[in-house]
């Protein structure tokens, strides 16, 4: 939970400070680097969750639908979900079913793999995404709370730790603007 005001100091900034005068010299730059990190994203998920929360979508939900309001039909093999969302399977099915069950999405087989589903976007589905991109894009996406310079640089320097861990093979470090 957020603090309702600002703390006197960086806790990230003592936590580093801490880590040098405790001999950690060699791990206190990565240990400002995973914190950070992760302190970021607690604060975009908390803006997130607030700009879908009158959607009733968690951010996988939300995940799940936009992917398949971007595929062409609005239909997308669940194999084909599970690999372009980078989850566990078993997450995505649990995601799905709770959008099957709400009305947003659809199961159908797969048309050439008897063992395999489709899974597709309604029209109940699609406008609820319509909407909620319109919340995220206003609320948080237009201004992620730093400059577009900024931004950039941010994009590429996770891009490129992604690429190092395996992420993916794309030479390009972001994809070419459409």
């Amino acid at each position: 939970m957020a603090s309702p005001r600002p703390l006197p100091i960086d806790p990230l900034a003592e936590a580093k400070r801490q880590w040098l005068a405790h001999g950690w010299t060699d791990a206190a730059d990565g240990m400002a680097v995973v914190t950070s990190v992760m302190r970021a994203q607690q604060l975009l998920l908390g803006r997130v969750d607030a700009a879908l929360r009158p959607f009733g979508l968690s951010f996988a939900r939300y995940e799940l639908l936009r992917l398949l309001g971007f595929s062409r039909s609005g239909r997308l093999p669940l194999s084909s979900v599970v690999a372009r969302l980078q989850v566990h399977a078993t997450s995505v099915t649990s995601t799905a079913e709770r959008l099957v069950r709400d009305g947003y999405v659809i199961r159908e087989p797969h048309p050439h793999d008897g063992r395999a589903a489709m899974l597709v976007l309604t029209t109940a589905g699609r406008t609820l995404v319509d909407q909620a991109t319109a919340a995220l894009n206003t609320e948080v996406f237009t201004d992620p709370g730093m400059s577009a310079g900024d931004a950039a640089e941010l994009v590429g320097i996770v891009a490129r730790m992604r690429k190092k861990a395996g992420d993916f093979a794309d030479p390009r470090p972001q994809p070419d603007p459409l």
